[in-house]
């Protein structure tokens, strides 16, 4: 999805940088997806949970680090 429009595959590259546990695989948000429905989640009220790799809009990930030492 997204692979047609223009631009997208450099979005994705930010966000992979952004990310320091990188951008989830499908196989992975399926798997969040079922230990949310799992009664392992059975006292979690579903508030705040975020499945997204570490995003940070104010961190930085190793790989950003890495090309600020080098420029």
């Amino acid at each position: 999805a997204g692979s047609g429009i223009k631009g997208f595959d450099a979005f994705f590259e930010f966000a992979q940088a952004q990310s320091p546990l990188g951008n989830a695989s499908a196989e992975s948000c399926a798997d969040f997806c079922v230990a949310l429905f799992s009664d392992l989640t059975r006292m979690v009220t579903m508030q705040n949970l975020y499945h997204d790799g570490g995003y940070s809009s104010t961190g930085v990930s190793q790989q950003q680090l890495d090309l600020i030492q080098h420029t």
